[in-house]
């Protein structure tokens, strides 16, 4: 049981655990963003370097199907490096990533804000049925919410951990569980009734400080909706020794 089985080189063909709550037949933008920084540490293993900055664009719904994750090497170096990811089935582009990669090395660090609670939180509920009902990638996932709580409107905090690897056969990596977590911010944090409004990120911006541990993640997340049919999604980051990062959506706005 995982996210993704290996078809060949570069190709992955999608299982059910990926699955989006707005179609059963696309998937979820996590699986897909943690599929794009599985590929890259494949295909470039340099691990002085740590990911630093992934952007991801999302041209359309990617289908529960067949993926091929080609990558490349936009800029190298020996401190720092960018790389590109392009996602496609059937012959379609369906997203497209840039990543930057920071060489490891002793800084004087400032401080940081501590996780929210404990983790797992104790007293928090156990919501690994919230979204899990409807579809995939909310079963795959264990969700613990420290405020806010499921399908509640509002600013939401919440740890998740994957349950299944990402990948058949391998062991999910600290960066891969926190790039399947990140794109959740605008759902935990829905500013509008999830059965009258579409509110889809067209892209996702993850900004890691510092290289994350563990299998939890926590994010913290707030949506705000603008005018004008588009909105935006801002989360702050957590492994359980303290914040690492931030992750930022935009928007597409609509009644359904």
């Amino acid at each position: 049981m995982a996210m993704f089985s290996k078809t060949g080189q570069g190709r992955y063909l999608a299982s059910e655990h990926t699955q989006g709550p707005w179609d059963p037949r696309t998937q979820h933008m996590g699986p897909v963003t943690a599929l794009i920084v599985h590929e890259l540490e494949q295909a470039f293993p340099r691990p002085e370097l740590e990911l630093s900055r992934l952007v991801v664009d999302v041209f359309a719904p990617v289908p529960v199907a067949e993926l091929e994750v080609t990558t490349g090497v936009v800029r190298d170096g020996k401190r720092v490096q960018c790389l590109s990811a392009s996602v496609s089935s059937g012959g379609r582009e369906y997203v497209r990533a840039s990543a930057w990669r920071i060489r490891a090395a002793g800084t004087p660090p400032t401080p940081v804000q501590a996780p929210p609670a404990p983790v797992p939180p104790p007293s928090a509920e156990h919501a690994g049925s919230w979204l899990g009902s409807g579809f995939g990638y909310g079963r795959a996932m264990d969700w613990r919410f420290v405020a806010g709580g499921p399908m509640a409107p509002g600013p939401a905090t919440v740890w998740g951990r994957l349950t299944m690897p990402l990948v058949e056969g391998e062991e999910p990596t600290p960066i891969e569980r926190v790039a399947v977590l990140a794109d959740s911010g605008n759902g935990v944090s829905m500013a509008l009734d999830f059965g009258t409004h579409l509110f889809v990120n067209v892209d996702l911006t993850i900004s890691l400080f510092r290289a994350p541990a563990g299998a939890w993640v926590c994010m913290d997340a707030a949506t705000v909706i603008g005018p004008s049919g588009r909105g935006l999604t801002r989360s702050t980051l957590y492994d359980s020794a303290g914040e690492i990062g931030a992750a930022i959506q935009t928007l597409f706005v609509a009644p359904r």
